[in-house]
């Protein structure tokens, strides 16, 4: 398994990061996709794909809480992270109306600007999307034949929602919020509808811990090592079997990200 969302550069991290790293090895991932949500933590993420190389890798981008931040939409800084080869996609790119730390249309302007990035370096893109469904179809719809893959990570959507994405042929990422019985249910009833070749897995962590594993961690920081159960959860909505799920999504996710096999050496 390779875990395409790892806020690694938190500072919830920043006491234990390299132990963090250790148990996900031990956990059996495979791998881990650092995001980047902003320039400088971008910048920070690559940094951190080096420090385990073969095992980890990162996006470049603007997180639509940062959009407010940018100053040029050429996004020069993203542009030449963008040309190492431990960055394997642009974004975390999106939109996001139920916390609106930027103005909307900075959000919009800065969303685009990343996808025709993307589309010009032929670079699959990472993206967000809360409470803005809509609008970030009508402005992803025009861009999608021009990019060679997209993913919607930490998808939470309903199901016609989920209809529109895969209707762009997008990649669904599911996080531990198909392991919530509260806020989750839905997202266990349609999991099931994602294509085996367009699902990946990811924890989002530090955010999301699973609520159904047991023992419950003292802490709330989640981590990458709380991957397997996550697959596990998501091979129980779609009556699956838990290895199926993780060979599949190994496999998908490499041919995303264009990866070889990671080393948890």
């Amino acid at each position: 398994m390779i875990d395409i969302g790892v806020n690694l550069t938190n500072s919830r991290f920043d006491k234990d990061r390299d132990e963090v790293v250790a148990r996900a090895k031990a956990a059996g991932v495979h791998g881990l996709v650092v995001t980047g949500t902003s320039i400088e933590e971008s910048q920070q993420a690559l940094m951190m794909a080096r420090q385990w190389p073969g095992y980890t890798y990162s996006t470049a981008g603007v997180h639509p809480h940062d959009a407010k931040t940018v100053l040029d939409l050429a996004l020069p800084e993203i542009r030449e992270l963008s040309a190492h080869p431990e960055v394997v996609a642009i974004g975390e790119c999106g939109l996001d109306f139920n916390r609106d730390f930027s103005p909307r249309p900075q959000q919009e302007a800065v969303f685009e600007a990343q996808l025709a990035m993307a589309a010009e370096l032929n670079m699959p893109v990472f993206m967000h999307c809360r409470d803005a469904h809509e609008r970030f179809i009508a402005i992803l719809k025009p861009w999608r034949d021009k990019l060679p893959a997209a993913v919607l990570h930490c998808f939470t959507g309903t199901r016609d929602e989920l209809a529109d994405c895969l209707a762009l042929d997008l990649h669904i990422g599911i996080t531990g919020w198909v392991c919530d019985e509260r806020r989750g249910t839905e997202l266990r009833e349609i999991v099931g509808d994602i294509p085996d070749n367009r699902l990946m897995v990811e924890t989002d962590c530090p955010y999301l811990l699973p609520r159904d594993y047991r023992p419950k961690p003292k802490s709330s920081r989640n981590e990458p090592k709380f991957l397997p159960h996550i697959a596990s959860v998501i091979a129980e909505c779609r009556s699956q079997q838990p290895e199926q799920v993780m060979a599949n999504a190994y496999v998908t996710t490499q041919a995303f990200f264009n990866i070889g096999s990671p080393s948890v050496e």
